[in-house]
């Protein structure tokens, strides 16, 4: 039993990552003995030292030589950083082994400490001590002849020979290496927000429109490492420590470090109206991250969650079911089952191995979502839509940041299911970012999904980076891919205020347009946005306003698989086609306090789908634009069914853990939904929605339906 306790001390010991790895930069304590000594033959001679120390001071208990017993000790033992040595745990059959295995430590001479890079710092090691004792001369000596002996021998012979690899493992102190590795930051709008000021300073040669971010993008103009510190509480005991200030467990060592942390979201609430007494969120995960080296770092999180929202909420998440009998889709996680009678289980996981082998190049294998822009939402590639398999390659250089996104996607209508399998459709995006100037940046998107009709597979002729995908498309099928155009830009004013747009372009007719008869073919959409950072001089305080506006029938194609969607959800703005949009968004945070509100005012145009109009106005992503067009031209933003929306989303919280970004929050939403016809899927009804949680912030939630 003791032998187990000290192991698992000696593992958690480890996790800790409260010992120090030696490498060249490194050194061992050092006896006087041993000045001028290096690497391996320095660590060689300090345990020698140590050994024949014991050899010459230890005395082992008079009724223990009586019985000649036979047996060692196993001592747990610190250098500080002042080189004195510090038993920390002692294993042996007896107590009085112990105490004296205590006061010969005790007597050990103060020497020099370890060093890391140049730096006094604290050590851990272990010694076993064989009774009867050793010097540590007859010790190699017994151990050359053992060696040579059985080097002469022709028989094998048993022996329970230990190597010590393990027991001389030791670990640096943790020093969040994380905060300048190139593992992606979890992609928060709140989190992001907090340095989106220092990363959008005039004259910076970044590229903020494509995130996630990596930690060492923004390590260059905000200093990531040091905020986490003036946030830290002055927490001594290991429980304070890592409830306020650090991951759960920690390790680094030589050129690699990984930490593991519980990951929840526990939220509480009440909706009116609502057919449930209260709504909640339950989330328990693990999340995982790690560095190998300087040039791989991965990531991975696993969730598992159960769940009932408001009935606003939970009536879309249905209407977007999947084929098969599950009863919704949760939007930005996934397939849902049945939870008891009126709750949804949704489980998820998310994951991104990064390998940066230059200073130009970074590639991702994960599993995920991606953004592109630099507004609340994305009518390019937004995060609202399920996570999905992706590979992505980014090049930077000059003025220049270009990234190639090739992902899997899935359709799970029951037209193209077959045998219970969901279809497959694949995409390939890539987007250039050039600054003009040191306030001016344009990008140009273009993006091509395609199907695996003929077994046309994963199609090789996109996976050149440098390359024109449409015409590429355009040589590959006959009107089996769907490609779109788009460009962005961001003109940053001063260091306070910025501008930022984009434009998508679907499919576009110059005659139509020409024509000004309002033509159906003429799908397109663009966003307009600013931001004013600390504004009205207040540090911290961020305004943004952002107006998107989209034309009916654009994300949608005439052969619905390859839509620009996935899972039932778009991968562009969430509402899908047809709508307009004002955004107004306002964000504080000082020290560990924070709050965010956002107001939403939106005219969508819905489609009927009644007795009387079944009429494809344009909304809706997954119909076929040729079937059911009510007119040809004259076509107008907000057609059909047309809809108020008003949302105003109220939060405020205090962060608990910036390791994990765990925050204690409470939330207000208040929804009023307003339909010109009130049908089976536009119903018309405001919304309260109050709730309190517990969350780790590390995706967003989008409740803005």
């Amino acid at each position: 039993m003791k032998k187990t306790t000290f192991f698992l001390l000696l593992l958690f010991a480890g996790w800790m990552g409260n010992a120090q790895v030696l490498k060249e930069t490194e050194k061992f304590p050092v006896f006087p003995t041993c000045e001028g000594l290096q690497h391996h033959v320095l660590e060689t001679c300090f345990y020698n030292e140590v050994q024949d120390f014991v050899y010459n001071n230890f005395k082992v208990p008079d009724h223990l030589k009586q019985n000649n017993y036979k047996g060692s000790v196993i001592v747990l033992f610190e250098v500080t950083d002042t080189g004195n040595f510090k038993v920390i745990y002692v294993d042996a059959i007896e107590e009085s082994l112990v105490a004296e295995s205590k006061r010969v430590f005790g007597q050990l001479p103060k020497i020099k400490p370890a060093t890391y890079n140049g730096n006094a710092t604290y050590a851990k090691y272990t010694l076993k001590i064989a009774i009867p004792l050793q010097s540590a001369a007859e010790m190699q000596a017994q151990k050359e002849a053992e060696e040579k002996a059985d080097q002469e021998s022709k028989n094998y012979k048993p022996n329970n020979k230990q190597l010590s690899e393990l027991e001389n493992i030791a670990y640096k102190k943790f020093e969040n290496p994380q905060f300048e590795s190139h593992l992606n930051i979890p992609f928060s709008h709140s989190y992001y927000s907090q340095f989106d000021d220092e990363m959008n300073q005039l004259g910076a040669n970044n590229h903020t429109a494509s995130k996630p971010y990596a930690y060492a993008d923004v390590a260059k103009y905000y200093n990531l490492k040091e905020e986490n510190q003036k946030l830290a509480k002055n927490k001594q005991g290991w429980w304070g420590r890592k409830f306020w200030n650090e991951n759960l467990v920690e390790i680094q060592g030589e050129d690699y470090w990984f930490t593991l942390n519980p990951i929840v979201d526990l939220q509480f609430g009440k909706s009116d109206p609502s057919v449930a007494k209260y709504t909640y969120i339950n989330t328990r995960g693990v999340q995982f991250n790690g560095g190998l080296g300087k040039d791989l770092n991965f990531t991975t999180t696993i969730y598992e969650s159960q769940g009932r929202f408001a009935d606003y909420f939970n009536r879309y998440a249905e209407s977007i079911k999947p084929d098969g009998g599950n009863p919704a889709i949760i939007p930005g996680i996934g397939i849902a089952k049945d939870f008891k009678s009126d709750a949804y289980d949704f489980p998820m996981a998310e994951a991104n191995l990064a390998y940066t082998p230059s200073k130009f190049i970074n590639i991702n294998l994960g599993y995920g979502k991606n953004f592109i822009g630099d507004g609340y939402r994305s009518l390019l590639l937004g995060d609202g839509a399920s996570p999905y398999p992706y590979f992505k390659l980014n090049t930077t250089f000059w003025k220049i940041k270009y990234t190639n996104i090739y992902t899997w996607l899935k359709d799970v209508r029951p037209e193209v299911t077959v045998d219970r399998t969901y279809a497959t459709k694949f995409a390939a995006s890539h987007y250039l970012s050039l600054n003009v100037t040191n306030r001016w940046n344009l990008g140009f998107f273009e993006s091509v999904i395609w199907t695996n009709k003929n077994n046309r597979g994963f199609d090789m002729s996109f996976v050149n980076p440098i390359i024109f995908y449409r015409s590429v498309e355009f040589e590959s099928s006959a009107r089996t891919g769907n490609a779109m155009l788009g460009l962005t830009t961001k003109y940053k004013f001063s260091n306070q205020v910025n501008f930022y747009g984009q434009f998508l372009l679907d499919e576009f007719s110059l005659s139509d347009m020409k024509g000004g008869k309002k033509s159906w073919k003429n799908k397109y959409g663009y966003q307009l946005g600013a931001k004013y950072y600390n504004a009205f001089n207040i540090k911290n305080l961020l305004l943004q306003a952002e107006y998107n506006h989209v034309r009916p029938y654009v994300y949608a194609h005439s052969e619905p698989i390859t839509n620009y969607g996935h899972n039932n959800q778009s991968l562009g703005h969430q509402w899908g086609g047809n709508f307009k949009e004002f955004v107004a968004i306002a964000r504080y945070h000082q020290g560990r306090y924070f709050a965010d509100a956002k107001i939403t005012v939106g005219e969508r145009g819905l489609d009927f789908n009644n007795a009387t109009d079944t009429f494809n106005y344009g909304s809706d992503i997954y119909r076929d634009y040729d079937l059911g067009r009510p007119y040809d031209e004259g076509v107008t933003t907000g057609q059909g069914n047309k809809t108020k929306v008003f949302i105003a989303d109220i939060q405020a919280g205090y962060l608990i853990n910036p390791a994990t970004n765990m925050k204690l929050f409470g939330s207000f939403i208040y929804r009023n939904f307003n339909p010109a016809v009130e049908t089976a899927t536009a119903i018309k009804e405001s919304t309260t929605w109050f709730a309190i949680g517990l969350r780790c912030d590390i995706f967003n939630w989008y409740f803005d339906y």
